[in-house]
């Protein structure tokens, strides 16, 4: 599944960091959309909805079916996953089962929004958490049966974050959109994301204070080490467990001097959600749930399904910094979005193959700008 959270630094900057795990490697694409960019968002039955974007976008993509001889695949083709735009704007999907469901109906004159182009509608358009939050009241969204995930319909909810710290989360539950102000800058998955917020009273004795040393009767005990503190955080890996422990990192972390460093300590608190196969598996006769694409599902002799941190992200939203890790590096990869931007020209490039990480990758996409 997904764990995002914001940060800031000591002068109030804000960062923004996410994993992404699934059960499976799939053909992410890193991918440049400049302003300017014209894509269309098609739901049956309703007008096309044209979109010109207005600001440069760097995402993480994934195509939303498989290419054939006669249609290879093209940047119509790519759906943003994650990404950042110019004005420190950043779109996170992460996955959401619940969200499929009977929907309201909208006048079939009306041009919909359909939920995979949330993404760079959000960032294309956009500048502001409030601003897609203002913008949703008057578009329309329509959830869409997904062909790789075997007709499931778009089992994903969305968090947005900007420049200013703020963020907004856009859930589907059984059908109907609400728009939350995300207070804690913290997103998971299941179950909805008001239940979350709650769930955190729970948890209002959390602090970073070691209390090492106390007393029951005359015994006089004292804990030989540090971290304590962390002792009333919940250890599993489940969504719940997570936005607990994402929500205590978010609040409690030192806050950075410098952006460099502020960056190199969101990687820290990612660190800590990092997850490697086989930490937890599921057999087929088991009752675990997975997102499984259709026609990219692990092959081999592997008797279960183990979901991994495929790919890590960072955003630094004041300089326009995009860092991702693939799951096979131990070096984060950067790009300055800005830099791509001078050339105007859309571009993208697999994911793996920034898979040995620690490289500028701005040039390199540069490079293969069309």
């Amino acid at each position: 599944m997904c764990t995002s959270l914001g940060y800031r630094d000591a002068a109030g900057k804000a960062y923004y960091g996410r994993t992404l795990e699934l059960t499976t490697d799939l053909p992410y694409q890193v991918t440049f959309f400049p302003a300017g960019f014209e894509s269309v968002s098609e739901v049956e039955g309703h007008p096309k909805l044209t979109l010109t974007s207005r600001h440069d976008v760097i995402a993480v993509t994934m195509p939303y079916r498989l290419p054939t001889a006669e249609a290879p695949l093209g940047l119509a083709d790519l759906k943003v996953l994650e990404g950042l735009n110019d004005k420190g704007l950043t779109f996170s999907l992460l996955s959401y089962p619940e969200s499929g469901g009977s929907q309201k109906p909208v006048e079939m004159t009306k041009a919909v929004l359909s939920a995979s182009d949330l993404g760079l509608w959000a960032l294309g358009q956009f500048a502001t958490a409030a601003e897609v939050k203002a913008a949703l009241e008057a578009q329309p969204v329509m959830l869409q049966p997904l062909a790789l995930l075997g007709g499931v319909v778009s089992p994903f909810h969305y968090v947005v974050h900007d420049a200013t710290g703020a963020s907004v989360v856009v859930e589907f539950d059984h059908g109907a959109m609400t728009v939350y102000d995300n207070p804690v800058g913290v997103m998971t998955n299941g179950p909805k994301f008001d239940w979350h917020l709650t769930n955190l009273s729970n948890y209002s004795f959390l602090t970073n204070v070691d209390k090492s040393a106390g007393a029951f009767g005359g015994l006089k005990v004292r804990q030989p080490d540090s971290g304590i503190a962390t002792q009333g955080l919940p250890s599993s890996s489940t969504s719940v467990g997570r936005f607990v422990r994402a929500a205590y990192y978010a609040e409690f972390t030192e806050k950075a001097a410098t952006p460099d460093l502020a960056v190199q300590t969101l990687a820290h608190i990612l660190n800590t959600f990092d997850r490697p196969r086989g930490a937890s598996i599921d057999y087929p006769d088991g009752s675990g749930g997975h997102l499984e694409v259709e026609g990219l599902a692990e092959t081999g002799n592997t008797p279960y399904a183990t979901e991994f941190t495929c790919w890590t992200s960072l955003s630094d939203l004041d300089r326009r910094r995009f860092f991702v890790r693939d799951y096979r590096a131990l070096n984060y990869v950067g790009f300055d979005l800005a830099a791509i931007a001078a050339g105007k020209r859309p571009a993208s490039m697999p994911l793996a193959h920034f898979a040995a990480g620690g490289d500028d990758g701005s040039a390199q996409l540069i490079g293969k700008a069309g």
